[in-house]
């Protein structure tokens, strides 16, 4: 089922939200099963106490190789499998990048649509913990431009549970990004474990008149708050799936407003801000009252330095100034 309204809810952290996707879906179906590096521990702690329960046949620790473990990924998921990959940082992903781009983006249509590929990667991304350039990426935006490539960015605990089970049930490749600032972030999780929120739609949090915020992961919470403290009526949309995107939300919300800021945790040039913004061009180009604005990382590497990696990466204040550009 989707969006579960009778079943009780819970407070759960985004981290007990993916630590009980994985638990349900691997419950449901023996296909599923979770490997990566120190998964049998949990470097974030999504994978804690699976291994105990299931066994080290379907919780596996691999040696440090991206490309070992998501080409073999490929090869499971091919073979009719279901593997959950978990690759620690995505900064190393580019590692693995000819195993997502060439091959579990491709054999599905290479084949003639003979084959399927239920592979989902989950990743972490984002900065804020001052662990410098090699550990602080948020590189959402490159792999939602390759074709045959799902990309989800959950925002909330509840976003979690429903969009990593909805990868792991897919028949197509999935990434799933989480942000590892919002592991402790608690909200509420339907108590279902056939809660699923489908790879696609976006949510409008917030409704507004006067700004249109489309917004990822952290930038959601930040243009909440931002929404909440300014006389501007600000309407905030929260993207959760980068590819498939979906405009009819965004552009129904841009028509409306007039305005549009673009608010993602992501680097400036050539990525998340750029496509939303050429889009909503294309689709609503009179409708627009002033400029789009981006909010976004600024063209360079994270810095290890705690107050210039506050410099780079974006945050509510810089939120409020695109608002006030331009309306």
């Amino acid at each position: 089922m989707n969006q579960a309204t009778a079943t009780p809810n819970r407070e759960l952290t985004f981290r007990q939200a993916v630590q009980e996707a994985l638990d349900e879906e691997m419950a449901r179906d023996p296909a599923v099963f979770v490997y990566g590096e120190d998964v049998a521990f949990g470097i974030f702690r999504g994978t804690t106490g699976l291994l105990e329960k299931y066994g080290p046949l379907r919780v596996k620790n691999t040696p440090i190789s991206e490309a070992a473990l998501v080409g073999s990924a490929v090869g499971a998921a091919a073979t009719g499998a279901r593997p959950v990959v978990e690759v620690m940082y995505c900064d190393f992903m580019g590692i693995a990048f000819d195993q997502i781009m060439n091959q579990a983006g491709q054999m599905h249509y290479m084949f003639g649509g003979k084959i399927t590929l239920p592979l989902t990667i989950r990743t972490t991304e984002g900065a804020g913990t001052k662990a410098a350039a090699q550990h602080s990426k948020t590189l959402h935006h490159l792999f939602a431009g390759l074709p045959g490539i799902k990309v989800v960015c959950p925002a909330t605990p509840a976003e979690a549970k429903g969009l990593l089970k909805a990868a792991i049930r897919s028949p197509d490749p999935v990434i799933v990004f989480e942000q590892r600032m919002l592991y402790n972030l608690k909200g509420s999780v339907p108590d279902d474990p056939d809660f699923l929120i489908p790879i696609g739609p976006a949510a409008v949090l917030r409704e507004g008149t006067d700004v249109t915020v489309v917004a990822t992961q952290l930038m959601v919470h930040h243009a909440l708050e931002v929404a909440e403290r300014m006389k501007t009526s600000v309407e905030v949309v929260n993207l959760r799936t980068l590819y498939p995107i979906d405009m009819d939300t965004i552009a129904k919300s841009v028509t409306k407003t007039g305005r549009l800021v673009v608010a993602d945790e992501s680097v400036l040039s050539y990525g998340t801000h750029a496509e939303i913004v050429a889009r909503v061009v294309e689709r609503c180009f009179f409708e627009l009252d002033a400029p789009p604005q981006r909010v976004g990382v600024k063209d360079v590497p994270i810095p290890f330095s705690p107050p210039l990696e506050a410099e780079v990466i974006p945050g509510a204040q810089d939120i409020r100034a695109a608002i006030e550009a331009i309306v």
